[in-house]
């Protein structure tokens, strides 16, 4: 059992929560002066997806993220899972710690911020469908098969794969931009589960459970079936591919080799 490993996957995970509640908060509440002197719309979702996509790429590059590989999502250590990168004990206990790190990352935002995280603005940053659910089902499954579909090809490049963090944090941008007005943005069903439980919103959640690891896992089938032949060995399992830090992976990639 890799027990560094998966409380890296909670700690990290619970961070962003922080960090996406806090930035949620200051730009969206009524009353903080922020969102008083930014009054586009527009303009403060922009500064909240970078804010959170840059606080993604800190992680995804700090040295506890290189080492647990930094999945963060349980789509994502499935679809590694389903790639036969990862053992199934791992896949377990990575999805779980990711559950508990969404969960308790919301629940020490509500300390910090009191009774401002239950505003309509912010809510606990709940993820719920503004479109009908099947509308929203169809927007996170293209858009997670778009982040994986990024995941696989960069971090499998012999020159990018150092950039995998970067592309995604920029891809991350672009989704929150455009798709949280639809579905609330998710592609993680931790997260959405972290957000629910205070919440008590219920309503589309099986949206952000079913679409996201669908939509992976299918973006890793086409992966291996396009282009030239690969390998599954040859496979990266970590979001910023090093060998400077250990791989929980039973046959490690060659892009951690380098």
């Amino acid at each position: 059992m890799n027990i560094i490993e998966y409380a890296i996957e909670t700690l990290c995970l619970g961070m962003l929560m922080i960090v996406a509640t806090i930035v949620t908060a200051v730009f969206q509440l009524p009353n903080s002066p922020i969102h008083q002197t930014i009054a586009d719309p527009l303009l403060r979702r922009f500064l909240i997806a970078v804010t959170i996509a840059l606080s993604s790429m800190s992680v995804v590059y700090s040295p506890l993220g290189m080492r647990s590989g930094a999945h963060l999502n349980p789509s994502v250590t499935l679809t590694f899972w389903r790639l036969k990168k990862i053992r199934s004990i791992d896949a377990f206990f990575y999805v779980l710690a990711q559950a508990l790190g969404a969960i308790s990352g919301i629940w020490f935002a509500g300390i910090l911020i009191g009774m401002a995280i239950a505003d309509p603005s912010v809510n606990y940053i709940a993820t719920v469908p503004k479109v009908p659910e099947y509308d929203a089902f169809l927007v996170e499954f293209i858009i997670s098969l778009g982040m994986m579909t990024l995941i696989l090809q960069v971090s499998n490049h012999p020159k990018l794969f150092k950039l995998t963090g970067l592309f995604c944090g920029m891809l991350l941008i672009v989704y929150i931009m455009l798709v949280a007005p639809i579905s609330g943005m998710s592609m993680n069903p931790a997260r959405s589960l972290g957000s629910a439980i205070p919440a008590n919103a219920w309503h589309g959640f099986w949206v952000y459970c079913v679409a996201p690891p669908l939509g992976m896992i299918i973006a890793s089938e086409i992966y291996l079936r396009t282009g030239k032949k690969k390998s599954r060995a040859e496979l990266c399992c970590k979001i910023c591919p090093n060998s400077t830090t250990r791989c929980i992976s039973p046959v490690c990639c060659q892009m951690c080799k380098l």
